[in-house]
């Protein structure tokens, strides 16, 4: 896996035994994933007793890595081969590199599930109901004599359900109508390729 330098860095604090022994090495690496599945805002490794001897600031740089390698290794579905030799670029010990991937293993499905949930998918509309207005006359004039429409989509998106309402009139309800009508051909030309 290619690293940035600042995740380099980090991970070489992390596998110093001068920095943390192996209690205080599990405790990080134990609080980092707990952090990447348990969002809470705040980073969990730097409230482990453990760790209240080490330099704070060394201690987010190291959390920080350790996430970023977290994430890396999941993204690309990395096997205990990709992890160790990663890990032993860095100048991990083999019991450290254990520990590590042990603890990955222990949660990779969450982790997978975590990393599918982030992202941005929009709602899919589930049902369209419409009525047909009429403007007869409004406060700056007395009469209008226009037809609008009232328009609600329902949406849902991860099991919650919304609805958007609107108002258009005739012109932009035709221009929304031609505009859905291309985009659909669009992706049916897509599915075809």
């Amino acid at each position: 896996m290619e690293l940035s330098e600042p995740v380099q860095k980090g991970l070489q604090s992390l596998c110093d035994p001068s920095h943390m022994d192996i209690a205080g090495f599990q405790a990080v690496v134990d609080a980092c994933f707990r952090s990447v599945l348990h969002s809470h805002g705040h980073p969990a490794v730097l409230e482990e007793l453990e760790l209240k001897q080490i330099d704070q600031v060394v201690l987010k740089q190291i959390h920080t890595a350790t996430i970023t390698f977290i994430l890396e290794a999941v993204k690309r579905n990395a096997d205990k081969s990709n992890i160790s030799s990663s890990l032993e670029e860095l100048g991990f010990s083999a019991d450290r590199i254990d520990i590590f991937y042990n603890t990955y293993q222990k949660h990779k499905k969450e982790l997978e599930q975590v990393l599918a949930s982030i992202g941005r998918s929009p709602a899919q509309i589930t049902d369209v109901s419409w009525r047909l207005q009429y403007h007869m006359k409004n406060g700056q004039v007395d009469k209008v004599n226009e037809p609008f429409y009232l328009i609600s989509l329902n949406t849902e998106k991860k099991g919650t359900t919304e609805d958007i309402n609107f108002s258009c009139t005739m012109e932009q309800l035709q221009d929304l109508v031609g505009k859905l009508k291309d985009a659909s051909k669009s992706v049916e030309k897509a599915s075809q390729m």
